[in-house]
């Protein structure tokens, strides 16, 4: 067998003509379009196993994805000092690698990762969504107020059973770590959420979000989002917030690469389905 590297892909891209990133036959994903150009630049199949940080849903944008892929080691001396510009070239407009590195073959873009960072932005503005950020930016109906907000997300950190909040999947734990989850207004009205943890499970984000709003307009109290915690069920009452203002925006790592396997075999042991928000 050919000796092989494994290569990390640092990767943005806009989710709005994306059926998510998840390759499918029939409709255009991220990781298809990656796949074809790449397939094009080095030939087909010759680049191998890409795996993913966390399979965002479809709508949902990247500004700090990470996947990695395994290439034959004379391919990527070949290309290394070229690939990155042609992936530029011939890649579609709305997603764009934007590093390659050489990475330890034990580096697992999704089992050695050691948190995801999602923000979502909102504008209460009675006018709507600005035309130029339409596509990232909720346009909500009623004023929200950013102390209320806060206090429905604070009951939210922490180690908590997310059931309320998840897609149930077999054989899945819906057990997650919430390490961040804060609302700030930034000086052009625009409120931004910041949420990160160990994993997601799928639409659990958009999911916290929507429970958020609602407590951050009024219509329920700040002590409701966290109410749900007791559940073991997905609660029927929770709106998921649409996809469009959700942004992966980053993946943290060990900072010593000797540390990568045993992440992987920890993240391993405690869940396998790692998804998005």
């Amino acid at each position: 067998m050919d000796e092989r590297i494994r290569l990390r892909l640092d990767v943005s891209y806009d989710g709005t003509g994306f059926s998510g990133w998840a390759a499918q036959p029939t409709r255009r994903t991220v990781a298809g379009v990656l796949t074809q150009t790449l397939d094009l630049v080095l030939g087909v199949g010759t680049a191998t196993g890409l795996t993913v940080a966390g399979r965002t849903d479809a709508g949902v944008h990247a500004t700090g994805q990470v996947c990695h892929l395994d290439l034959p080691t004379a391919a990527w001396r070949e290309h290394e000092g070229r690939l990155l510009r042609r992936l530029a070239r011939l890649l579609p407009t709305d997603v764009r690698v934007r590093a390659i590195t050489e990475v330890p073959a034990d580096f697992d873009a999704r089992f050695s990762a050691t948190f995801r960072r999602y923000q979502y932005r909102v504008t209460d503005a009675p006018w709507g969504a600005e035309p130029l950020r339409r596509h990232d930016t909720l346009a909500w109906p009623k004023p929200l107020d950013l102390d209320a907000l806060n206090a429905a997300a604070a009951g939210l950190v922490g180690e908590h059973d997310f059931a309320a909040y998840c897609r149930r999947k077999e054989n899945a734990t819906t057990l997650r770590e919430v390490t961040r989850l804060d609302w700030r207004r930034d000086p052009d009205g625009i409120l931004v959420a910041t949420v990160q943890a160990d994993a997601f499970c799928q639409a659990m984000v958009r999911s916290l979000v929507g429970a958020m709003l609602v407590a951050g307009d009024g219509r329920r109290p700040v002590q409701w989002p966290a109410g749900l915690l007791t559940r073991r069920e997905r609660s029927s009452e929770v709106t998921v917030a649409p996809a469009h203002g959700l942004t992966l925006v980053a993946v943290g790592y060990p900072d010593d690469p000797a540390e990568y396997a045993r992440r992987a075999d920890l993240t391993r042991r405690l869940r396998v389905p790692v998804a998005e928000g």
